[in-house]
């Protein structure tokens, strides 16, 4: 039996699970399995490693990709230039890194795309934020990080105002605000200046229309949610576990 897993903290929100077994079952897959690794505490992964040789690799979410780069003994020139990473594969009990949130932001954000679609706001600066620069900056749309603490180049919520919204069409959630079971909460940003220009994209699939979405589409803005990237990325995983090293 191959094993996969879900590493995170904690998994009350996972969607991989579910959609693992579903596939597994659907597709007739009888030699693998897929569960949740709810770890405290990143070095509880090698407790993890040690307990499951029949591991062949795992996805990685919140808040984790970039701290378990640390046990990786290689990765892929994209993972090496965000730092972070989503998927592990096993290979004689080296663990190599990947980034599949790359592919499935990309793939689900590019028909929602516009040609005013130039500027962005990435809200968060956290792990998933490097998949959505990543791939901002092969599409060649400028960005800017918000967040609570300004630096070189991050806002503060605060600083956000009319002038910027005008000139950022793009606007994306990188942060668990609003996730389940805490759905009541929602990035400060001021919703007053969304337009039908706007396109909002929040990476949180549970529940299926955040308040950040919701208040956006009050606006008139288009908006989206994770669930296609979610499908996108989990495939992505699959692929390359089941690829020739």
């Amino acid at each position: 039996m191959r094993r996969f897993g879900l590493l995170g903290y904690p998994l009350s929100h996972s969607f991989s699970q579910h959609y693992f077994t579903g596939k597994f079952s659907r597709e007739g897959i009888r030699d693998a399995v897929y569960e949740n690794f709810s770890l405290p505490r990143i070095e509880d992964l090698h407790a993890v490693l040690k307990q499951h040789s029949d591991l062949r690799g795992f996805n990685i979410t919140i808040p984790y990709k970039k701290q378990v780069l640390a046990f990786l003994s290689g990765s892929t020139p994209a993972v090496q230039q965000m730092g972070a990473c989503n998927c592990v594969k096993i290979t004689n009990g080296s663990l190599f890194g990947y980034n599949t949130d790359v592919v499935g932001f990309k793939q689900s954000l590019q028909p929602f795309l516009k040609p005013h679609h130039r500027h962005a706001l990435i809200l968060g600066t956290g792990g998933a934020s490097a998949a959505v620069e990543f791939v901002l900056k092969e599409l060649h749309i400028d960005y800017r990080f918000v967040s609570r603490t300004a630096g070189d180049d991050t806002m503060r919520y605060d600083e956000l105002d009319a002038s910027v919204l005008s000139s950022h069409h793009l606007v994306i959630n990188t942060t668990p605000l609003g996730m389940y079971p805490k759905t009541e909460e929602y990035p400060a940003i001021p919703y007053q200046y969304l337009t039908p220009d706007h396109h909002l994209y929040d990476l949180i699939y549970n529940p299926a229309e955040t308040q950040f979405l919701a208040k956006g589409k009050a606006m008139g803005a288009t908006i989206q949610n994770g669930q296609e990237m979610l499908v996108l990325q989990a495939e992505e995983s699959w692929r390359i576990w089941n690829s020739a090293d």
